[in-house]
């Protein structure tokens, strides 16, 4: 399996994708946008895209981030979509992804940060990449903003402070608004970059402290991570 990542900024690296794609022997390859790699220039060569979180929004100019393109990255997604391949988009990713299918972010109800619990719709029963995940499952977030809906997509889970936490637009396209991909070390990085928003937020029932974030223990989020992936990758061998 051939896999690419984009990453947008070092403290939004792959974290458990990356420890997945590795223990599974699948080829990896980047774009580490923040260092001045460029996008890959076409589907053909790559299985999986996997287009990473960052402090940008869907509207970000070249302007304001000389390094962030959302129109180019919009553009491939299409491709990507197009192609048929598969496609994850993880917080802002998954934003890009809504806007490649002409569905625009918008501002989630409610900020959140840190590890909340996400509650499983009626319709990811009839997912099996979605079945192992029972009723509820603590995840990570990290947002203000959440992804568009096309009038086709699925919501395959929401949380209390967010209604659209992980989206299906196809059987190989999906947004995951909250972050399963959270190890400790990725925790450690975002919270070096993030400290003084976080003491900023200190009163909102949805923003967790860094004691807390630094406390949690993120395996199982990951195992479930895990299970969804192997699911989808296997769905792409067989056809």
């Amino acid at each position: 399996m051939r896999i690419h990542f984009i990453i947008h900024e070092l403290f939004e690296g792959p974290g458990a994708f990356q420890i997945w794609a590795e223990e599974r022997g699948h080829h990896i390859e980047y774009s580490r946008l923040y260092a001045g790699e460029a996008l890959p220039t076409s589907p053909e060569e790559i299985d999986l895209l996997l287009v990473l979180g960052g402090p940008q929004s869907t509207t970000t100019t070249l302007e304001e981030c000389p390094h962030f393109d959302a129109a180019a990255e919009i553009a491939l997604i299409n491709r990507f979509i197009q192609a048929n391949k598969a496609v994850i988009g993880v917080c802002l990713g998954a934003q890009l992804i809504g806007e490649a299918l002409g569905a625009r972010c918008e501002r989630s109800p409610e900020k959140e940060i840190g590890n909340f619990p996400i509650f499983f719709t009626e319709d990811s029963k009839n997912n099996p990449k979605f079945i192992h995940f029972g009723e509820t499952c603590t995840v990570g977030h990290w947002h203000n903003d959440m992804p568009g809906l096309t009038d086709d997509c699925t919501i395959i889970a929401y949380s209390e402070a967010c209604p659209r936490q992980i989206i299906q637009y196809n059987e190989r396209v999906y947004g995951f608004q909250c972050h399963m991909e959270f190890t400790k070390e990725l925790i450690e990085l975002l919270i070096a970059h993030s400290e003084a928003q976080l003491s900023e937020q200190n009163n909102n029932r949805f923003v967790q402290q860094p004691d807390q974030l630094k406390q949690y223990d993120y395996t199982l989020m990951n195992r479930h991570l895990f299970i969804f992936l192997d699911e989808l990758v296997e769905e792409i061998v067989r056809k």
